[in-house]
């Protein structure tokens, strides 16, 4: 069934759609969607946004790899350099910090009706996209290469079985959300 939906672009972009209104409305059910609530991460006075995120994180993690496990998905890890994660990291934290959203929070602060995600947010990534593809091609020569570590995955990297790395891991953010928790932050 997977295999017949990846060769399928159109449905794709309709199932894309149909996975992506729930999501914005969990996130906004979250909080996360809220400035105050972003802004109170960025202070680290409010840990909804790391909750959220840690426990997809955890779920999309185990859930992924059990699909691979019975066959159902393949995983495509894309290339990467250490050049290129400073770069996005940059461009990443300079946008969150200016406006207070991520990509992902802008659309589902849009959705709610958001006047500064939707003009600061969405105009900020339409012009953000434009300028990059327009340096693309200089920073793809010097910078984006540099520390080429290919798709190279830590299963990959250790030479283990996955379960080995996922399990501790979703066991070391559950405990971590369960101490957050216990904060009361």
């Amino acid at each position: 069934m997977l295999k017949t939906l990846h060769a399928k672009k159109e449905s794709q972009l309709i199932l894309g759609l149909l996975l992506g209104i729930p999501f914005g409305f969990l996130l906004q059910k979250g909080g996360v969607t809220r400035f105050d609530v972003i802004i109170g991460q960025l202070l680290l006075t409010n840990f909804t946004v790391v909750k959220v995120m840690l426990s997809a994180v955890a779920t999309g993690m185990v859930g992924v790899h059990l699909l691979r496990s019975f066959g159902l998905a393949t995983l495509h890890p894309k290339p990467g350099s250490f050049g290129s994660s400073v770069i996005g990291g940059l461009i990443f934290g300079v946008g969150f910090a200016l406006l207070g959203y991520c990509p992902g929070t802008i659309a589902g602060a849009v959705g709610q009706g958001s006047l500064d995600g939707l003009f600061g947010g969405m105009t900020g990534i339409i012009i953000g996209a434009g300028l990059f593809a327009h340096v693309y091609p200089k920073l793809n020569k010097s910078v984006l290469k540099k520390g080429d570590f290919g798709e190279l995955t830590l299963p990959q990297l250790f030479q283990v079985n996955p379960w080995i790395i996922i399990l501790p891991v979703a066991v070391g953010i559950i405990v971590l959300l369960l101490w957050i928790e216990k904060l009361g932050l």
